[in-house]
């Protein structure tokens, strides 16, 4: 219980509570999201994106299945009209699946053993620890569309299962992003090709929680590879991966 109260607590500090943070999400998103759009924030954790989305004027669909988050989500936004809150997760197709839970480190939660298996080596996640798990129901983003709308914008940080949730999706979306960690390359590689295959796109990086993206001018899928490879993988930075339509 106490490793629960405290992981929770953690993520608020982390994703709450830091001065400065709401404005540069605020900055940032901006250029995805107007009044009126729609926004997939897919693995909502605490909601920190959820609130500067609002903030924007975005309607938003926050999925996030831990129990603890949800807790927490329902706490702050459960009654704004603005906010749809869903205990799912989301993958390739639909039906139940486990979620492995880290109660001290909720943010690394995860529904990918083999994510699980490849970052256990790394020596930031030597402390991390896979102590529970939940069922979960399963969704897919071509179910989250029919039901709410296409987004302007989709977030997906699922912690190694980012594959499996483009892997549901069989159209085009105007802007979406999903998690990069360096020792789960080759998975964003085939995250990245999958995403090419729905539409021609192209791409940015921003390292972890910086908020900044790292190339002055968009690129293409192939050049956004190697600029993961040359650079950032060396260096161990993890970031997410933005995409966005070419019209």
């Amino acid at each position: 219980m106490l490793r629960r109260v405290w992981g929770i607590a953690r993520s608020l500090v982390m994703y709450r509570g830091i001065p400065g943070r709401h404005r540069r999400l605020r900055r940032f998103y901006g250029r995805f999201l107007k009044p009126g759009d729609v926004g997939f924030d897919i693995g909502a954790h605490v909601g920190s994106r959820v609130r500067v989305w609002r903030s924007l004027g975005a309607t938003v669909i926050a999925v996030e299945p831990q129990p603890d988050c949800l807790r927490v989500l329902r706490l702050l936004h459960g009654r704004d009209a603005g906010v749809r809150l869903l205990p799912v997760a989301v993958g390739a197709q639909p039906g139940r699946a486990q979620l492995a839970l880290s109660s001290a480190t909720p943010t690394v939660s995860s529904m990918s053993p083999a994510w699980i298996a490849s970052v256990t080596t790394e020596k930031s996640f030597a402390r991390v620890r896979w102590d529970s798990a939940v069922e979960v129901e399963v969704v897919t983003l071509d179910d989250l569309i029919a039901a709410h709308g296409e987004p302007a914008f989709c977030k997906i940080d699922v912690e190694g299962f980012e594959v499996d949730v483009l892997r549901g999706l069989t159209r085009p979306l105007r802007a979406l992003s999903f998690e990069y960690l360096p020792p789960a390359h080759d998975a964003a590689l085939t995250a990245l090709s999958l995403v090419n295959s729905l539409g021609e796109y192209e791409y940015n990086y921003s390292p972890v929680e910086t908020m900044r993206l790292a190339s002055d001018s968009w690129l293409d899928a192939e050049a956004l590879a190697r600029l993961l490879d040359e650079h950032f993988r060396p260096l161990g930075r993890s970031g997410d991966i933005y995409a966005r339509l070419i019209r």
